[in-house]
Protein backbone atom coordinates (compact mmCIF):
# COMPACT_ATOMS: atom_id res chain seq x y z
CA UNK A 1 0.00 0.00 0.00
CA UNK A 2 2.65 2.53 0.77
CA UNK A 3 4.70 1.44 -2.24
CA UNK A 4 0.98 2.97 -4.33
CA UNK A 5 0.48 5.71 -2.44
CA UNK A 6 4.31 6.64 -3.34
CA UNK A 7 3.69 6.45 -6.91
CA UNK A 8 0.30 8.05 -6.63
CA UNK A 9 1.79 11.36 -4.92
CA UNK A 10 4.35 11.67 -7.31
CA UNK A 11 1.60 11.28 -10.34
CA UNK A 12 -0.13 14.08 -8.72
CA UNK A 13 3.32 16.35 -8.93
CA UNK A 14 3.84 15.28 -11.91
CA UNK A 15 0.69 16.65 -12.96
CA UNK A 16 0.32 20.12 -11.24
CA UNK A 17 3.61 20.80 -12.07
CA UNK A 18 3.85 20.28 -15.92
CA UNK A 19 0.95 22.29 -16.60
CA UNK A 20 2.93 25.50 -17.63
CA UNK A 21 5.63 23.04 -19.68
CA UNK A 22 5.34 23.32 -23.16
CA UNK A 23 6.51 19.79 -24.72
CA UNK A 24 7.65 20.29 -28.34
CA UNK A 25 7.27 17.65 -31.10
CA UNK A 26 11.32 17.72 -31.03
CA UNK A 27 12.13 17.30 -27.22
CA UNK A 28 15.69 18.78 -27.79
CA UNK A 29 14.24 21.81 -28.84
CA UNK A 30 13.06 22.33 -24.97
CA UNK A 31 14.81 24.62 -22.89
CA UNK A 32 14.48 24.92 -18.97
CA UNK A 33 16.90 27.12 -18.20
CA UNK A 34 14.46 29.93 -16.98
CA UNK A 35 13.94 27.22 -14.18
CA UNK A 36 17.69 28.54 -12.92
CA UNK A 37 15.92 30.80 -10.05
CA UNK A 38 12.46 28.62 -9.63
CA UNK A 39 11.18 27.32 -6.37
CA UNK A 40 12.46 24.06 -6.54
CA UNK A 41 9.82 21.47 -6.51
CA UNK A 42 9.52 18.03 -7.59
CA UNK A 43 9.52 18.54 -10.91
CA UNK A 44 11.32 21.22 -11.94
CA UNK A 45 14.46 19.44 -9.98
CA UNK A 46 13.88 16.80 -12.79
CA UNK A 47 13.26 19.71 -15.46
CA UNK A 48 16.59 21.35 -14.50
CA UNK A 49 19.55 20.26 -12.53
CA UNK A 50 22.44 22.46 -11.71
CA UNK A 51 25.87 21.22 -12.61
CA UNK A 52 27.74 24.64 -11.57
CA UNK A 53 27.58 27.10 -9.16
CA UNK A 54 26.61 29.95 -11.52
CA UNK A 55 23.89 27.63 -13.29
CA UNK A 56 25.52 28.01 -16.86
CA UNK A 57 26.02 24.48 -16.45
CA UNK A 58 22.92 22.21 -16.33
CA UNK A 59 21.31 18.87 -17.20
CA UNK A 60 17.23 18.32 -17.77
CA UNK A 61 15.39 14.85 -17.77
CA UNK A 62 11.93 13.71 -19.72
CA UNK A 63 10.47 11.12 -21.22
CA UNK A 64 7.18 9.53 -22.65
CA UNK A 65 4.91 6.68 -22.55
CA UNK A 66 2.15 5.88 -25.29
CA UNK A 67 -0.22 3.21 -25.68
CA UNK A 68 -1.99 2.60 -28.57
CA UNK A 69 -4.72 -0.15 -29.46
CA UNK A 70 -5.68 -0.50 -33.13
CA UNK A 71 -8.05 -2.55 -34.90
CA UNK A 72 -8.29 -2.81 -38.85
CA UNK A 73 -10.43 -4.39 -41.27
CA UNK A 74 -9.50 -4.73 -44.83
CA UNK A 75 -6.89 -2.89 -44.64
CA UNK A 76 -5.76 -4.20 -48.02
CA UNK A 77 -8.93 -4.13 -49.26
CA UNK A 78 -9.26 -7.82 -49.58
CA UNK A 79 -6.37 -8.72 -51.63
CA UNK A 80 -4.61 -11.08 -49.03
CA UNK A 81 -8.11 -11.66 -47.04
CA UNK A 82 -6.15 -11.00 -44.35
CA UNK A 83 -9.64 -9.67 -42.58
CA UNK A 84 -9.87 -7.89 -38.77
CA UNK A 85 -6.59 -7.32 -37.11
CA UNK A 86 -6.62 -5.77 -33.43
CA UNK A 87 -3.65 -5.33 -31.87
CA UNK A 88 -1.45 -3.50 -29.41
CA UNK A 89 1.23 -0.87 -29.83
CA UNK A 90 3.39 0.64 -26.93
CA UNK A 91 5.99 3.42 -27.56
CA UNK A 92 8.52 4.20 -24.62
CA UNK A 93 11.22 6.96 -24.70
CA UNK A 94 13.47 8.85 -22.15
CA UNK A 95 15.86 11.33 -22.69
CA UNK A 96 18.63 13.76 -20.96
CA UNK A 97 19.73 17.14 -22.35
CA UNK A 98 23.11 18.29 -21.12
CA UNK A 99 24.01 21.81 -21.00
CA UNK A 100 28.21 22.53 -20.45
CA UNK A 101 27.91 26.33 -21.23
CA UNK A 102 27.02 28.64 -23.95
CA UNK A 103 28.51 26.69 -26.70
CA UNK A 104 28.19 23.06 -25.59
CA UNK A 105 24.88 20.48 -25.69
CA UNK A 106 24.70 17.09 -25.16
CA UNK A 107 21.10 15.17 -26.27
CA UNK A 108 20.58 11.10 -26.03
CA UNK A 109 17.37 9.82 -26.03
CA UNK A 110 16.84 6.07 -25.87
CA UNK A 111 13.40 4.35 -27.59
CA UNK A 112 11.25 1.22 -26.97
CA UNK A 113 8.66 0.51 -29.51
CA UNK A 114 6.97 -2.56 -28.98
CA UNK A 115 3.44 -4.68 -30.89
CA UNK A 116 1.76 -7.24 -29.73
CA UNK A 117 -1.03 -9.29 -31.63
CA UNK A 118 -0.86 -8.04 -35.02
CA UNK A 119 -1.84 -11.20 -37.50
CA UNK A 120 0.55 -10.69 -40.28
CA UNK A 121 3.41 -9.18 -37.65
CA UNK A 122 4.98 -6.04 -36.91
CA UNK A 123 4.84 -3.09 -39.70
CA UNK A 124 8.61 -1.66 -40.35
CA UNK A 125 6.85 1.17 -38.57
CA UNK A 126 5.43 -0.72 -35.62
CA UNK A 127 8.39 -2.78 -33.51
CA UNK A 128 12.16 -2.24 -32.11
CA UNK A 129 12.16 -3.03 -28.83
CA UNK A 130 15.17 -1.05 -27.76
CA UNK A 131 17.16 1.64 -29.84
CA UNK A 132 19.10 5.17 -29.72
CA UNK A 133 17.06 7.59 -31.27
CA UNK A 134 18.89 10.62 -30.85
CA UNK A 135 22.26 11.00 -30.00
CA UNK A 136 24.50 13.95 -31.08
CA UNK A 137 26.83 16.75 -29.76
CA UNK A 138 25.91 20.66 -30.46
CA UNK A 139 28.48 23.00 -30.91
CA UNK A 140 27.70 26.63 -30.76
CA UNK A 141 30.58 28.87 -32.50
CA UNK A 142 28.31 31.51 -32.34
CA UNK A 143 25.25 32.58 -29.98
CA UNK A 144 24.05 35.64 -29.11
CA UNK A 145 20.47 36.94 -27.93
CA UNK A 146 19.23 36.69 -31.78
CA UNK A 147 21.65 34.54 -34.03
CA UNK A 148 23.06 31.29 -33.77
CA UNK A 149 24.92 28.94 -35.89
CA UNK A 150 24.95 25.12 -34.62
CA UNK A 151 27.10 22.24 -35.39
CA UNK A 152 24.82 19.22 -34.92
CA UNK A 153 26.92 15.66 -35.44
CA UNK A 154 25.40 12.40 -34.59
CA UNK A 155 22.35 10.65 -34.66
CA UNK A 156 19.20 12.87 -34.85
CA UNK A 157 16.04 13.63 -35.98
CA UNK A 158 14.54 16.01 -38.44
CA UNK A 159 11.57 17.89 -39.87
CA UNK A 160 11.60 20.48 -42.57
CA UNK A 161 8.49 22.43 -43.79
CA UNK A 162 5.19 20.58 -43.28
CA UNK A 163 7.08 17.37 -43.60
CA UNK A 164 5.58 16.64 -47.13
CA UNK A 165 9.31 15.71 -47.64
CA UNK A 166 11.31 15.07 -44.27
CA UNK A 167 9.31 14.43 -41.25
CA UNK A 168 9.94 12.56 -38.19
CA UNK A 169 6.62 10.75 -38.35
CA UNK A 170 4.90 11.63 -35.57
CA UNK A 171 1.78 9.39 -35.67
CA UNK A 172 3.69 5.49 -36.27
CA UNK A 173 4.97 3.76 -33.10
CA UNK A 174 8.63 4.35 -34.29
CA UNK A 175 9.88 7.59 -35.64
CA UNK A 176 12.58 7.91 -38.15
CA UNK A 177 16.25 9.37 -37.34
CA UNK A 178 18.82 10.40 -39.41
CA UNK A 179 22.79 9.60 -38.24
CA UNK A 180 25.27 12.66 -39.80
CA UNK A 181 25.92 16.26 -39.54
CA UNK A 182 24.26 19.30 -39.67
CA UNK A 183 25.17 22.75 -39.56
CA UNK A 184 22.23 25.31 -38.76
CA UNK A 185 22.29 29.72 -38.99
CA UNK A 186 19.14 30.78 -36.85
CA UNK A 187 18.14 34.42 -36.91
CA UNK A 188 14.94 35.97 -36.44
CA UNK A 189 14.41 36.58 -40.36
CA UNK A 190 16.29 33.54 -41.77
CA UNK A 191 16.89 29.97 -40.82
CA UNK A 192 19.03 27.76 -43.12
CA UNK A 193 20.65 24.27 -43.05
CA UNK A 194 23.10 22.15 -44.78
CA UNK A 195 23.04 18.28 -43.95
CA UNK A 196 24.71 15.56 -44.92
CA UNK A 197 23.30 11.74 -43.31
CA UNK A 198 22.62 8.59 -43.46
CA UNK A 199 18.87 7.03 -42.61
CA UNK A 200 18.07 4.86 -39.84
CA UNK A 201 17.00 1.68 -40.48
CA UNK A 202 14.86 -0.55 -38.05
CA UNK A 203 15.50 -4.26 -36.70
CA UNK A 204 12.93 -5.54 -34.00
CA UNK A 205 15.85 -6.86 -31.27
CA UNK A 206 17.62 -5.01 -28.73
CA UNK A 207 20.61 -2.32 -30.20
CA UNK A 208 20.61 -4.58 -33.12
CA UNK A 209 19.72 -1.55 -35.92
CA UNK A 210 22.38 -0.97 -38.23
CA UNK A 211 24.44 1.69 -38.79
CA UNK A 212 25.88 4.13 -40.99
CA UNK A 213 27.50 2.15 -43.94
CA UNK A 214 26.90 5.14 -46.94
CA UNK A 215 25.48 8.53 -47.15
CA UNK A 216 21.77 8.94 -49.24
CA UNK A 217 20.73 12.15 -47.34
CA UNK A 218 22.35 15.95 -48.16
CA UNK A 219 20.91 19.51 -49.06
CA UNK A 220 20.03 22.80 -48.12
CA UNK A 221 17.19 24.08 -46.86
CA UNK A 222 16.26 27.84 -45.68
CA UNK A 223 13.33 29.14 -44.60
CA UNK A 224 13.06 33.11 -44.75
CA UNK A 225 10.07 35.25 -42.55
CA UNK A 226 10.64 38.74 -42.55
CA UNK A 227 7.16 38.85 -41.27
CA UNK A 228 3.96 36.11 -39.68
CA UNK A 229 2.81 37.18 -42.81
CA UNK A 230 5.19 36.31 -45.61
CA UNK A 231 7.35 32.69 -45.44
CA UNK A 232 9.21 31.18 -47.67
CA UNK A 233 11.28 27.91 -48.08
CA UNK A 234 13.51 27.31 -50.49
CA UNK A 235 15.47 23.85 -50.48
CA UNK A 236 17.89 21.53 -52.18
CA UNK A 237 17.47 17.80 -51.08
CA UNK A 238 19.82 14.73 -52.81
CA UNK A 239 18.70 11.49 -52.15
CA UNK A 240 20.34 7.69 -52.91
CA UNK A 241 18.25 4.54 -52.79
CA UNK A 242 19.48 1.30 -53.43
CA UNK A 243 16.49 -1.41 -54.78
CA UNK A 244 13.45 0.94 -54.87
CA UNK A 245 10.39 -0.78 -55.60
CA UNK A 246 7.97 0.69 -58.48
CA UNK A 247 5.24 -0.11 -60.50
CA UNK A 248 8.42 0.14 -63.10
CA UNK A 249 10.55 -2.37 -61.45
CA UNK A 250 13.54 -2.45 -58.74
CA UNK A 251 15.78 0.16 -59.44
CA UNK A 252 18.92 1.53 -57.54
CA UNK A 253 18.40 5.74 -57.49
CA UNK A 254 19.77 8.90 -57.16
CA UNK A 255 17.47 11.90 -57.09
CA UNK A 256 17.58 15.64 -56.61
CA UNK A 257 14.82 17.67 -55.50
CA UNK A 258 14.44 21.05 -56.22
CA UNK A 259 11.55 22.92 -54.19
CA UNK A 260 9.89 26.05 -52.69
CA UNK A 261 7.07 26.73 -50.01
CA UNK A 262 4.86 30.01 -49.17
CA UNK A 263 3.21 29.66 -46.15
CA UNK A 264 1.13 31.93 -43.33
CA UNK A 265 0.24 29.92 -40.48
CA UNK A 266 -1.20 33.31 -38.40
CA UNK A 267 -4.41 34.92 -37.72
CA UNK A 268 -7.40 33.75 -39.71
CA UNK A 269 -6.29 33.16 -43.42
CA UNK A 270 -4.28 30.45 -43.80
CA UNK A 271 -2.00 29.34 -46.55
CA UNK A 272 0.30 26.34 -47.57
CA UNK A 273 1.65 26.31 -51.19
CA UNK A 274 4.39 23.78 -52.15
CA UNK A 275 6.19 23.05 -55.34
CA UNK A 276 8.96 20.30 -56.11
CA UNK A 277 10.70 18.94 -59.13
CA UNK A 278 12.86 15.47 -59.39
CA UNK A 279 15.94 14.95 -61.59
CA UNK A 280 18.14 12.52 -61.55
CA UNK A 281 18.93 8.65 -62.52
CA UNK A 282 18.59 4.90 -62.43
CA UNK A 283 19.64 2.27 -64.05
CA UNK A 284 17.62 2.10 -67.41
CA UNK A 285 17.58 6.00 -67.39
CA UNK A 286 16.88 9.34 -66.35
CA UNK A 287 14.36 10.71 -63.82
CA UNK A 288 11.80 13.29 -64.11
CA UNK A 289 9.07 14.09 -61.66
CA UNK A 290 7.15 16.44 -59.75
CA UNK A 291 5.00 17.60 -56.84
CA UNK A 292 2.80 20.35 -55.73
CA UNK A 293 0.21 20.80 -52.63
CA UNK A 294 -1.47 23.65 -51.73
CA UNK A 295 -3.79 24.37 -48.76
CA UNK A 296 -6.28 27.28 -47.86
CA UNK A 297 -7.89 27.47 -44.84
CA UNK A 298 -9.52 30.02 -42.49
CA UNK A 299 -9.44 30.80 -38.96
CA UNK A 300 -12.93 31.52 -36.96
CA UNK A 301 -11.58 33.29 -34.62
CA UNK A 302 -14.35 35.24 -32.91
CA UNK A 303 -16.48 32.10 -32.68
CA UNK A 304 -16.08 29.47 -29.72
CA UNK A 305 -14.18 27.27 -30.34
CA UNK A 306 -12.23 28.57 -33.14
CA UNK A 307 -13.72 26.31 -35.78
CA UNK A 308 -11.47 25.91 -38.72
CA UNK A 309 -11.91 25.07 -42.26
CA UNK A 310 -9.49 24.23 -44.92
CA UNK A 311 -9.26 22.58 -48.33
CA UNK A 312 -5.76 20.50 -49.05
CA UNK A 313 -4.89 19.72 -53.09
CA UNK A 314 -1.90 17.45 -53.75
CA UNK A 315 -1.09 17.24 -57.70
CA UNK A 316 2.28 14.22 -57.55
CA UNK A 317 2.99 12.42 -60.47
CA UNK A 318 3.19 9.14 -61.65
CA UNK A 319 5.42 7.09 -64.54
CA UNK A 320 3.91 8.01 -67.31
CA UNK A 321 5.31 5.28 -69.39
CA UNK A 322 6.90 1.28 -68.58
CA UNK A 323 9.76 0.41 -69.97
CA UNK A 324 10.51 4.14 -71.92
CA UNK A 325 13.96 5.00 -70.08
CA UNK A 326 12.08 7.69 -67.74
CA UNK A 327 10.89 7.04 -64.25
CA UNK A 328 8.37 9.69 -63.88
CA UNK A 329 7.26 8.39 -59.98
CA UNK A 330 7.46 11.31 -57.53
CA UNK A 331 9.46 10.49 -54.63
CA UNK A 332 8.48 12.31 -51.28
CA UNK A 333 11.35 10.58 -49.27
CA UNK A 334 10.82 10.76 -45.89
CA UNK A 335 7.28 12.23 -45.60
CA UNK A 336 4.70 12.40 -42.71
CA UNK A 337 1.83 10.23 -43.76
CA UNK A 338 -0.67 11.53 -41.00
CA UNK A 339 -0.35 14.77 -43.66
CA UNK A 340 -2.83 12.24 -46.26
CA UNK A 341 -4.73 11.37 -43.54
CA UNK A 342 -5.08 9.07 -39.88
CA UNK A 343 -4.28 6.13 -41.57
CA UNK A 344 -3.54 6.91 -45.33
CA UNK A 345 -3.54 3.68 -47.55
CA UNK A 346 -2.78 5.89 -50.74
CA UNK A 347 0.73 7.90 -50.06
CA UNK A 348 2.24 10.80 -51.87
CA UNK A 349 3.22 9.24 -55.40
CA UNK A 350 0.99 9.44 -58.44
CA UNK A 351 -2.03 10.97 -56.86
CA UNK A 352 -4.09 13.44 -57.53
CA UNK A 353 -6.09 13.98 -53.67
CA UNK A 354 -8.52 16.85 -52.06
CA UNK A 355 -8.69 16.82 -48.67
CA UNK A 356 -11.65 18.90 -47.03
CA UNK A 357 -10.91 19.32 -43.11
CA UNK A 358 -12.91 20.62 -40.02
CA UNK A 359 -11.87 20.94 -36.97
CA UNK A 360 -13.26 22.64 -33.79
CA UNK A 361 -12.51 22.91 -29.76
CA UNK A 362 -15.80 21.86 -28.54
CA UNK A 363 -14.23 22.73 -25.08
CA UNK A 364 -10.94 24.56 -23.79
CA UNK A 365 -9.35 21.01 -24.17
CA UNK A 366 -11.81 18.98 -26.45
CA UNK A 367 -10.50 18.85 -30.30
CA UNK A 368 -12.55 17.11 -32.86
CA UNK A 369 -12.04 17.19 -36.45
CA UNK A 370 -13.46 15.94 -39.23
CA UNK A 371 -11.85 14.99 -43.14
CA UNK A 372 -12.60 13.35 -46.31
CA UNK A 373 -9.87 12.15 -48.73
CA UNK A 374 -10.83 11.60 -52.42
CA UNK A 375 -7.85 10.04 -54.26
CA UNK A 376 -7.03 9.47 -57.89
CA UNK A 377 -3.91 7.65 -59.62
CA UNK A 378 -1.99 10.88 -61.53
CA UNK A 379 -0.90 8.12 -64.11
CA UNK A 380 -3.17 5.14 -65.26
CA UNK A 381 0.62 3.20 -66.39
CA UNK A 382 1.63 3.62 -62.61
CA UNK A 383 0.03 1.64 -59.79
CA UNK A 384 -0.78 3.02 -55.50
CA UNK A 385 2.30 3.97 -53.34
CA UNK A 386 2.03 3.71 -49.28
CA UNK A 387 3.00 6.78 -46.95
CA UNK A 388 6.71 5.36 -47.18
CA UNK A 389 6.79 5.40 -50.81
CA UNK A 390 6.91 1.92 -51.20
CA UNK A 391 4.58 0.35 -53.97
CA UNK A 392 1.19 -0.71 -52.66
CA UNK A 393 -0.58 -1.89 -55.91
CA UNK A 394 0.46 -2.43 -59.29
CA UNK A 395 -1.69 -0.51 -62.32
CA UNK A 396 -2.22 -4.37 -63.35
CA UNK A 397 -3.18 -2.05 -66.91
CA UNK A 398 -6.31 -0.77 -65.54
CA UNK A 399 -7.90 2.35 -67.19
CA UNK A 400 -9.81 3.12 -63.82
CA UNK A 401 -8.03 5.94 -62.04
CA UNK A 402 -9.94 6.52 -58.43
CA UNK A 403 -8.75 5.32 -55.32
CA UNK A 404 -11.50 5.77 -53.27
CA UNK A 405 -12.71 7.84 -50.09
CA UNK A 406 -11.55 8.41 -46.93
CA UNK A 407 -14.06 9.52 -44.21
CA UNK A 408 -12.34 10.20 -41.27
CA UNK A 409 -13.58 11.45 -37.50
CA UNK A 410 -11.00 12.21 -34.57
CA UNK A 411 -11.20 13.18 -31.17
CA UNK A 412 -8.49 14.45 -28.82
CA UNK A 413 -8.69 15.40 -25.49
CA UNK A 414 -5.76 17.20 -23.32
CA UNK A 415 -6.27 16.80 -19.78
CA UNK A 416 -2.64 18.77 -19.56
CA UNK A 417 0.07 19.27 -21.31
CA UNK A 418 1.49 16.12 -19.54
CA UNK A 419 -1.38 13.45 -20.42
CA UNK A 420 -3.73 12.92 -23.11
CA UNK A 421 -6.28 11.15 -25.27
CA UNK A 422 -6.97 10.26 -28.35
CA UNK A 423 -9.49 8.38 -30.75
CA UNK A 424 -9.66 8.22 -34.55
CA UNK A 425 -11.65 6.25 -36.93
CA UNK A 426 -11.73 6.01 -40.49
CA UNK A 427 -14.10 4.52 -43.34
CA UNK A 428 -12.43 3.95 -46.75
CA UNK A 429 -14.72 3.93 -50.04
CA UNK A 430 -13.02 1.48 -52.45
CA UNK A 431 -13.28 3.65 -56.11
CA UNK A 432 -13.34 1.94 -59.62
CA UNK A 433 -9.64 1.28 -59.21
CA UNK A 434 -9.70 -1.05 -56.58
CA UNK A 435 -12.49 -2.80 -57.56
CA UNK A 436 -11.36 -3.22 -61.08
CA UNK A 437 -8.23 -4.84 -60.02
CA UNK A 438 -9.14 -6.49 -56.69
CA UNK A 439 -11.36 -9.54 -57.06
CA UNK A 440 -13.69 -9.31 -54.01
CA UNK A 441 -12.88 -6.04 -53.37
CA UNK A 442 -13.81 -4.83 -49.80
CA UNK A 443 -14.03 -1.25 -48.28
CA UNK A 444 -11.68 -0.79 -45.09
CA UNK A 445 -12.32 0.56 -41.49
CA UNK A 446 -9.74 1.29 -39.60
CA UNK A 447 -10.55 2.62 -35.65
CA UNK A 448 -7.45 3.36 -33.09
CA UNK A 449 -7.40 4.85 -29.31
CA UNK A 450 -4.09 6.12 -27.98
CA UNK A 451 -2.89 7.14 -24.31
CA UNK A 452 0.15 9.26 -24.07
CA UNK A 453 1.95 10.60 -21.02
CA UNK A 454 5.04 12.53 -21.39
CA UNK A 455 6.94 14.52 -18.70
Amino acid sequence: MKTRSSILTILFCLLQFAKGQDFKLMRYDEDYSYLKDSTKTFYNVLRYVPLSSNGNRFASFGGEGRLELDRAQNEDWGAKDIGSNTFLLQRYNFHINVHLGKRLRFFSQIRSGLEAGRKNGPRPIDEDQMNIQNLFIDLLPLKTANKSITLRIGRQELQYGSGRLIDVREGPNLRTYFDGVKLSYFSPSLKLDGLIMSDGRTRTGLLDNPGIDRINLWGIYSTFSPSPNFNLDLYYLGNRRLGSLYDEGIVSERRNTFGTRFWKSAGRLLYNFEIGYQTGSFEKGKIRAWGGSSELGYRFINLNGIPTVKLRGDFISGDQKKGDGELGTFSALYPNGGYFGMNPQAGPANLLSLHPTLSWKALKKLLLSTEVVLNWRQSEQDGIYRPDGSLSLSSSDSKKKYIGTAYIASLSFELNRFLNFNLGLQYFDTGNFINDVIPGHRDGFFATTVIGFKF
